[in-house]
């Protein structure tokens, strides 16, 4: 499994690791909010669905970055917009903690969305132009593990913030923390090349970034970006409606306690990680598509008997481990399928789109769980949601072509720069065989 880091080159290693971070500290900014949801309402006095509405407004807005994000990584290129989107999202997730409203919050949640969906996006197409293609849904499925390592760290917060301090002061001095991993990120990203790009003939007319986005509408690729967005939606909708509830669950439904709770948690976290371990080396083992229905299915089965099922604690905290493992497969894979569906020169652009538009058609369903819980229970209403969610997934991706092995033209190091790339390789590894 790690062979493929090993014999990679120094571009190819400085690269996984530049993204890593930045998806860890995504993860570390976003997981924070789900976590602080019983405080948010309690200090605001709202209720599950306006509660459930920030998590919403906040996906709509990180898929409108994600386009936006994508279409300008194609324009001044992937790591000039991580840096950018990198800044941005560290910033509002700070200003979060000292929303003084309901309608302040949904502000800032709202505007950090932008800078979250777009270092995803332009992070997502980087990390697929500068590994090779035998090694890309290794490297791919690896780097989302970094969720989990995020994910880990908001749940260490939470007990930590919690367990010291009042309810209304911990979550605020948690949204502050979410300032400090941007200079971190920032020293990483220096380290990371711009993948060579091949420069056509002649100057295409210059248009705005949202004729831009428009492009992945043109007849040769519609088809495509139909069936991807179904597939986003599908893919974020479930995870969504189980990750934005979860901590709540547990604790009114469940009536566990902070710590009692970070320790369910952490059993999901772990499994989140090994789930996209496995996912990262099945998709070169036996393609995407293939993958992507079988984490599916499987994720349909677990949730389910997660939260319906009269299950024992000791029972919920075993059956934590395949809900965390089956919920990772397909955010792992994504990348690595988009990237290869589009051609170079909407390549962004394309990647962007499916995976954003998932995201804000994604934004009904933590709302129409807090909705449902009002004639059902909360467990209920997110068993329904992520099963209907985790279906569309899987009809869409068995409509779509596999991809595995697929070489990305004409931008990157498979054409471009890869002689730079086997350079580097053979002089690290002079005895080695590809």
């Amino acid at each position: 499994m790690l062979t493929w880091y090993k014999r990679g080159t120094p571009l190819e290693r400085n690269t996984f690791w530049g993204c890593f971070a930045g998806w860890g500290l995504d993860a570390l900014d976003v997981q924070m909010f789900t976590l602080a949801i019983p405080a948010i309402i309690a200090a605001y006095g709202i209720d599950h669905t306006q509660a459930g509405a920030i998590s919403g407004v906040t996906l709509v807005s990180s898929a409108l970055g994600g386009w936006l994000a994508g279409a300008l990584s194609d324009r001044i290129g992937r790591v000039r917009t991580l840096q950018i989107t990198i800044l941005w999202f560290a910033s509002f997730t700070f200003l979060c903690a000292f929303a003084q409203s309901f309608p302040q919050l949904l502000v800032l949640k709202a505007l950090q969305g932008f800078g979250f969906g777009g270092e995803w996006a332009a992070g997502a197409v980087l990390m697929a132009e500068t590994i090779r293609s035998e090694h890309r849904g290794k490297a791919m499925g690896a780097v989302q593990s970094a969720w989990a390592i995020g994910w880990a760290g908001a749940v260490l917060l939470y007990a930590a913030a919690f367990s010291w301090l009042p309810s209304d002061t911990a979550w605020r001095v948690m949204f502050g923390v979410g300032l400090l991993p941007a200079i971190l990120v920032l020293y990483v990203r220096r380290n990371l090349r711009e993948p060579a790009r091949i420069t056509p003939a002649t100057a295409e007319p210059a248009v705005s970034v949202w004729a831009q986005v428009a492009q992945v509408f043109q007849p040769r690729v519609i088809k495509t970006t139909v069936i991807g967005a179904i597939l986003g939606t599908g893919a974020h909708g479930g995870y969504y409606a189980i990750m934005t509830w979860l901590p709540t669950f547990l604790s009114k439904e469940r009536h566990l306690s902070v710590l009692d709770t970070g320790g369910y948690l952490a059993v999901v976290i772990v499994a989140f990680w090994c789930g996209c371990m496995a996912s990262a080396y099945l998709l070169d083992r036996i393609g995407r598509r293939r993958n992507i229905a079988f984490f599916a299915f499987s994720c349909i089965v677990t949730v389910l008997a997660y939260v319906m099922l009269p299950l024992s604690n000791t029972e919920m905290l075993i059956l934590g481990f395949p809900l965390g493992f089956f919920a990772a497969g397909i955010p792992a894979s994504l990348g690595a399928l988009f990237n290869e569906l589009y051609p170079a020169d909407m390549r962004g652009t394309g990647v962007g789109f499916c995976y954003n538009f998932g995201r804000i058609a994604s934004a009904g369903f933590p709302v129409l769980v807090g909705y449902m819980s009002h004639s059902m229970s909360l467990g209920a209403a997110i068993g329904i949601d992520a099963a209907i969610a985790y279906g569309l997934a899987m009809v869409a991706v068995l409509m779509l072509p596999e991809t595995r092995g697929k070489r990305l033209r004409p931008t990157g190091v498979e054409q471009a720069s890869q002689p730079v790339a086997d350079a580097e390789f053979a002089l690290d590894h002079p005895r080695s065989q590809r």
